[in-house]
């Protein structure tokens, strides 16, 4: 259900680390993250570019909402971690087991048909909740690094268990003249951010969420793209309509492993 507006990506593939690169950036992240994401390079000279740092999606141009903005009622749940009763959890089931791993159905596969709804900012339960995942941003231990053919990337500084939550794709939230527009202005030497994603609700209407980390943006926006990905992506509320495209291990990964997911969708999403 994720696609690119437009522009490219690289070949797919990813590779491990094999050594050690200088440091060129302490914390990417600039302290806005729970954990310091530093960023290595020896490859080039090439510096990371100069961007706003937001841990979450923000509004931009032609937003049709402020991410920002609360829009569902809170659970009154006065616990530590809610149970299957709370209104959060009891439309859809719960998402999450009690690690904060993506909950599999029989065979070991991801429920991936059930939107997920997260306790919000007006719920009473405890920031401890279970049900309070993608909302809390970087807890895994990520590196920003200089590929030999892919630009930056991301890769793993610890062990990710199948179903973590790792990032957000988060940049500014667009509307759909504007994605359009800056689709339409970028030249081929340009690196297209913008992705959209199409959710189908009921009576066959299709919602579309346009974000762009090009120039505001998290660490989500160095990730590359592979047919083969270790992450998927699945779009999580919390406040708003508006979802955080959050990216979760599809896999186990490995120390040094590069982690990647399919920009259009089709590979990942299916695991």
């Amino acid at each position: 259900f994720l696609v690119s507006i437009g522009g490219s990506f690289d070949p797919c593939g990813s590779r491990q680390a094999t050594n050690m690169a200088v440091v060129v950036d302490g914390d990417v992240c600039f302290g806005l993250e729970n954990v310091p994401v530093p960023a290595f390079n020896d490859v080039d000279d090439t510096k990371l570019p100069d961007i706003r740092y937001t841990p979450t999606n923000i509004a931009g141009p032609g937003a049709p909402t402020d991410p920002a903005e609360i829009m569902y009622d809170g659970c009154d749940c006065q616990t530590s971690t809610c149970s299957a009763v709370c209104p959060c959890i009891v439309r859809f089931g719960p998402p999450y087991d009690k690690t904060g791993c993506l909950l599999t159905e029989d065979g070991g596969k991801f429920c991936l048909s059930k939107p997920i709804i997260e306790c919000n900012t007006s719920c009473r339960c405890g920031e401890q909740c279970s049900n309070r995942v993608a909302q809390k941003g970087v807890f895994v231990q990520l590196q920003v690094f200089r590929t030999r053919h892919k630009g930056w990337g991301v890769r793993s500084a610890e062990k990710i268990p199948r179903g973590r939550f790792v990032c957000e794709y988060a940049g500014e939230v667009l509307g759909l003249d504007e994605a359009r527009k800056r689709t339409q202005n970028l030249t081929p030497e340009d690196m297209n951010y913008i992705l959209t994603l199409r959710e189908h609700i009921a009576n066959g209407k299709i919602v579309e969420t346009h974000i762009d980390p090009t120039h505001i943006g998290n660490v989500g926006r160095y990730i590359n793209h592979s047919c083969s990905p270790n992450l998927l992506m699945l779009p999580v509320r919390v406040d708003s309509e508006i979802p955080k495209l959050a990216l979760f291990a599809g896999k186990d990964i490995e120390v040094g492993e590069e982690l990647s997911f399919d920009y259009s969708g089709e590979h990942g999403n299916v695991m």
